[in-house]
């Protein structure tokens, strides 16, 4: 675990460079703003789908940079979804990462503006020659992640979550909802490293096996620390998703089924590893973290 604890801080360290980078500050009039994208982006976050990319990217020998912006580029899209998520139309939350939510730092527009922008940006880093040097790989890029941001994404896994509070769901509903809202964008941090790296079928199919089951475990670990969890440890509210009725798979499933089964997906996420050999060791100990952890 002590490699992997390091690794996670040093893509952390890396990756909040990048971001800074990315996310210059302005003097301009719309400084308000960009203060607003830094506020919710920087200083904060496991950057777990940021480790994906580049360790993903690492089984392919992708050039730093790239791997790096591209980490960066998952990262601003998954900030702007945090900032939308906590809007009061939405999940009306007043913490996040520990500190008052976009919306009660700064006001709802600067939020709402802010979330957009950093969208954008996401596929301005994508879409620069400094990403990779063939510009089919970079379209390929651009593509997979509009797709795992949009309707048939994140998105719509956000529509579909709107309305668990309304409709009793059945596991196969909460698992096809997860999957989008949260699945889609770590199965994309996954098989960037593939798309940079020009991978053969066989490994990129690999990654996308990994990225589907470890997603799933990923949301019910996250179900679980809603109900077992403190504001300390997760740095937001918890307990909302049962005091608002919402279905949830330790909801319909129970903490201990819930658990058992967050440990499976883990050890099969595991196992589509194996034509990486000792390469994917840091992504083998992470699907465990991903099933252990407290925040």
């Amino acid at each position: 675990m002590t490699d992997l604890n390091q690794a996670l801080a040093t893509a952390e360290a890396q990756v909040g460079e990048m971001l800074n980078r990315v996310l210059s500050a302005e003097t301009a009039p719309e400084a308000r703003l960009y203060e607003a994208m830094r506020y919710a982006t920087l200083d904060g976050g496991k950057r777990l789908r940021p480790f994906f990319v580049l360790q993903c990217a690492g089984l392919f020998d992708v050039a730093r940079e790239g791997s790096l912006r591209t980490a960066a580029a998952v990262e601003l899209v998954h900030c702007y979804s945090l900032i939308h998520d906590d809007l009061p139309a939405m999940d009306d939350d007043d913490l996040r990462r520990g500190r008052p939510t976009t919306h009660r730092q700064f006001d709802e527009a600067t939020a709402i503006l802010s979330g957009d922008a950093l969208l954008t940006l996401a596929f301005e880093v994508l879409a620069h020659p400094d990403t990779h040097n063939n510009p089919s790989v970079r379209s390929d890029l651009v593509l997979e992640l509009a797709r795992a941001a949009g309707g048939h994404g994140m998105v719509g896994g956000q529509m579909i979550d709107l309305s668990a509070a309304k409709e009793s769901f059945s596991i196969g509903e909460i698992t096809r909802m997860q999957r989008l809202k949260t699945g889609a964008l770590i199965a994309f941090s996954c098989e960037a490293g593939a798309i940079l790296g020009s991978a053969i079928d066989p490994a990129h199919e690999a990654l996308r096996g990994y990225a589907h089951d470890l997603g799933l475990a990923f949301q019910i670990a996250d179900d679980l620390l809603d109900v077992e969890g403190t504001v300390e440890e997760t740095g937001k509210a918890v307990g909302k998703d049962e005091n608002a009725g919402k279905a949830t798979f330790v909801g319909i499933l129970g903490r201990e089924r819930a658990r058992a089964q967050a440990s499976l997906l883990a050890d099969q996420a595991v196992q589509h590893l194996a034509i990486f050999d000792e390469k994917a060791d840091l992504l083998r100990a992470v699907a465990r973290f991903v099933v252990e952890r407290r925040s």
